[in-house]
This record gives C-alpha cells, sequence and structure tokens, in this order.
C-alpha cells in the first residue's frame, strides 16, 4: 500500500481528515475477511463424510411405540470438529500474520483467533457436561429454549459467533450482517425437504451443507469485493 502526504496548510480540519482517511485505508489494507470464511467453509463440508462413514456410539435404548429411541453420540465426528476448528483458527492466524508482514502492517486477528478456540474449548465442555448429566429431558427431546442454546453452542455456532469477533475487529459492518444471517441460518435449520429417508448417516448432511455453501458463498463475495476495493 502507498499514501502520498499532501501539505494540509495547518487546517486542523485538514488533518483530522487526513488522519481519519489514512486510518480507513490502513484498517481496509488489514482485512482479509474471506480468509477464515474460506477456511471454516471446507471446515464444515469436511463434517459431511466424517458423520456419514463413522457410526454414532448408542446407549439407554428404550422401547417406544413406533420402535425405539437411543441416546447417540457421534464421537468422531466431535473429535473432528473440535480438531479441524482449531487447526483452522491457526491456518487462519497463519494467513493474517502472512499478509500483515507482506504489507508492512499490523494485523487485529489475535483476539478473533483466542475467541475461536476458546468457543471451541465452551462447546467440547458443555457437550461433555450434557453427556455428564445424561441427558435430563430424555426420552423426551429438550424444550426449544435448550435446543437453542445447543445450535449456539454447538461447533457451528461457534463458527458464528467468532465471526461476530471479527466484524468488530475489522469495523465492518457487512461482515456482521453475514455473521448475523449465519447464525440466524444455524438456529433456525433449514434443510428445504433434503435427506428424508436418507438414513442417519445422512441426517447432517444438508444442514451442513447449506452451512457451509453460506460460508463459501460469503467468502467468495468478501474476496471479490476486495479486489474491487484495491487500487490499481
Amino acid at each position: 500500500m502507498t499514501a502520498d502526504s499532501v501539505p494540509a496548510g495547518g487546517d486542523p480540519r485538514r488533518l483530522l481528515a487526513d488522519a481519519r482517511d489514512l486510518a480507513r485505508r490502513v484498517r481496509l489494507a488489514q482485512q482479509v475477511t474471506w480468509l477464515p470464511l474460506l477456511v471454516l467453509a471446507l471446515v464444515t463440508f469436511g463434517a459431511i463424510p466424517v458423520y456419514r462413514f463413522s457410526q454414532p456410539v448408542l446407549s439407554d435404548c428404550q422401547a417406544m411405540a413406533d420402535g425405539q429411541v437411543c441416546k447417540a453420540w457421534y464421537q468422531a465426528a466431535q473429535f473432528y470438529w473440535w480438531t479441524a476448528l482449531v487447526l483452522a483458527y491457526v491456518v487462519i492466524a497463519g494467513g493474517y500474520l502472512r499478509v500483515a508482514r507482506a504489507r508492512g502492517l499490523g494485523t487485529r486477528v489475535l483476539p478473533y483467533v483466542l475467541t475461536g478456540v476458546a468457543l471451541v474449548v465452551l462447546s467440547a465442555a458443555v457437550s461433555a457436561m450434557w453427556s455428564i448429566l445424561d441427558h435430563p429431558y430424555y426420552p423426551d427431546p429438550p424444550p426449544s429454549s435448550v435446543q437453542l442454546l445447543f445450535r449456539l453452542l454447538d461447533p457451528t455456532g461457534a463458527i458464528g459467533l467468532a465471526l461476530l469477533v471479527l466484524a468488530w475487529l475489522e469495523r465492518r459492518v457487512e461482515l456482521l450482517l453475514f455473521a448475523l444471517g449465519y447464525l440466524a441460518v444455524v438456529l433456525v435449520p433449514i434443510d428445504l425437504g433434503w435427506g428424508t429417508g436418507w438414513g442417519p448417516n445422512w441426517a447432517f448432511a444438508p444442514q451442513l451443507t447449506i452451512n457451509g455453501g453460506l460460508l463459501l458463498l460469503g467468502g467468495i463475495g468478501f474476496a471479490l469485493a476486495q479486489r474491487l476495493r484495491r487500487p490499481q
């Protein structure tokens, strides 16, 4: 990034305007918003084959009028999410630092990365606590408020919460709106009727495809916007 200095002639308003313009240009140059969105999209899509080709751990099966209901823990999928998300935040941090060095600027990515990792730990802790509490509502489904909380704190919800922090760090309204839209999709799942009759191993595929697709389109959109904004 280059900047040409123009004498402000001692005018305080001109000096303030120049300072604000420089701060804005530095902030724009620090943004690599497309990177976390694309990396997290890959992580989300990667969860689909993990669910498909792994088997849940079933326990406490109880007979019901139309069959039986069991507690299911997708052990492989949970370990995949925790490991993949931590590695994703390492990759994102490395990408931001590399861009910052190339442009001779600092970066604000560390709070975002630390928040993302903390949310992964919190998600794991909530899952463990839920298991220890032995599913207190079982065999009935949890209340809607509890289901909403679990969606917010599961790995896909944690991605959206961390994006809110990134939007604040980058002072980017577009990313804030995107993160809120993403969280709305996560909290109010839509599957468009996909997956009916596909079996339990495909049950997660429709929502993960939608979540991952949203992140992928967001990453592409922000990358194109940054390219168009770049000075020629």
